[in-house]
Parts: structure tokens; sequence; C-alpha cells
């Protein structure tokens, strides 16, 4: 995850939205502040997409719905969207949303070296405020 310039100014979840929609690159908004996100390796690709197909085709006569890493997580009682490899969620409110979940039941990050720390540690705290997501 990279910062975007430092005198880049902090956005609302609204401006966030208009301007990555103008963007080649996804970006994720902490704090008001937005960050890049990196390309993953072949392997990552093919464990996120691997996972992904596995949990939907388990799923596919549910109610439930599986997103992929293109599909933001709004962060429970924040302003803060991220970008998981795969979210899962049959939260009916979820439905209302067409861009990111609020309610994932299941989040995975595939880790990779460069952002195995954040994941483990800032990402996930702020994953676990979710009160649906089964830790």
């Amino acid at each position: 995850m990279i910062a975007i310039k430092e005198n880049f100014p902090k956005l609302t979840p609204e401006e966030y939205f208009a301007w990555e929609e103008k963007q080649l690159e996804k970006h994720e908004l902490i704090n008001g502040q937005v960050y890049a996100m990196s390309g993953g390796s072949v392997n990552h690709s093919r464990i996120a997409i691997r996972f992904a197909t596995m949990v939907d085709t388990h799923l596919d006569a549910s109610n439930w719905i599986t997103g992929n890493s293109d599909l933001k997580v709004k962060i429970v009682g924040s302003n803060n969207y991220t970008y998981p490899d795969v979210s899962v969620t049959c939260d009916d409110r979820d439905k209302n949303t067409p861009n990111y979940f609020t309610y994932p039941c299941l989040i995975v990050e595939v880790l990779s070296p460069s952002t195995e720390i954040y994941d483990r540690s800032g990402k996930f705290r702020l994953y676990r405020k979710n009160p649906v997501l089964c830790i």
C-alpha cells in the first residue's frame, strides 16, 4: 500500500468514489487518505481466484454473495474502504450497496511479502470492527 502524494487532500467517501472512478489503479481510503494498491504476483492472483471460485461454487445455491478483489469493503463505523482479495456476505444490508460490502462474514487476504505486516496488523484491526465477521 503506497500513500498518494503528501500534499494530496483528504477525501470524503463521496469524493473518493468520484475520484477513484476516473483512476486506472485501485485505491483504498483510510482516514481520508488515499493509498494506491500494489499489483500482485501470478501466484497471489491464482490463490485468490481459486479460493474465490471454491467459495462461490460452494455457496452458489444460497443467498450468499462472493466478491473478489475488485469489490471494496467498507469498515463498519468508519469512512474507510479496503479491497480484500475475497469477501463473502449474506447480509441483506449489503444488497443495497452495489460498489461495496459493509457486513461480510468472511474476508480473505492472500499474504504477500510487501503487505503481510499491514494485512496481519492494521488491516486486520479494521476488519475486526465488523460485528458479523466470523473470526
